[in-house]
């Protein structure tokens, strides 16, 4: 697959096939190919918690809040949940300040996904007090982001907007979920 393709079907997914577990050497693998991407003065802040465990994952899900525009919707049913997260650390001790690094890993370990026939999406809305406390990480480990990662059972769309139109993604009547994306041209200066 080329990157482009790649980067095509790596679309925000929210739904998942429950059933399909992801196996924590699968996990491994998406984190070895973070470990290996640039960082900010070489400083490497970036740790990853493994969640595959269903009472872990079930946990991790219940401390997020999934798809800010979609008002109506409190997230997947059970039976279309991620079945594994990696939750992005950093190690404060090394770094205090890293999202360069933690977008870079992370769109990196989501095209990972992608070429393993899986899709992910990136949450930033996390009770991030909770998941620290209840996986007993140390003070210096700063909760940033969770990667919900999963085989999608959705759709995802792009449609095309001018530059005055609605970036608010939606759900369409057949299901898809449709992402606008500003064109070419206006994004361009």
């Amino acid at each position: 697959m080329e990157i482009k393709d790649l980067v095509l079907k790596n679309r925000s997914y929210r739904k998942f096939h429950a059933n399909q577990k992801v196996g924590v050497d699968t996990l491994r693998q998406l984190v070895d190919l973070a470990r290996t991407t640039p960082s900010s003065k070489n400083k490497q802040p970036l740790k990853y918690l493994l969640v595959h465990e269903q009472q872990d994952a079930d946990f991790v899900f219940d401390q997020l809040r999934w798809a800010w525009y979609l008002k109506d919707w409190n997230g997947p049913a059970v039976d279309e949940r991620p079945p594994a997260y990696i939750v992005v650390v950093l190690d404060t001790e090394l770094n205090d300040n890293a999202l360069i690094d933690v977008g870079i890993a992370s769109q990196t370990i989501l095209l990972g996904a992608v070429e393993k026939q899986m899709g992910g999406c990136i949450i930033r809305t996390v009770n991030t007090y909770a998941i620290s406390r209840h996986f007993k990480l140390p003070s210096h480990y700063e909760v940033v982001q969770v990667l919900a990662l999963g085989y999608p059972m959705q759709e995802v769309c792009m449609t095309d907007i001018s530059a005055d139109e609605s970036i608010e993604y939606f759900t369409n009547k057949q299901g898809h979920h449709c992402v606008p994306k500003r064109s070419l041209d206006d994004i361009i200066i």
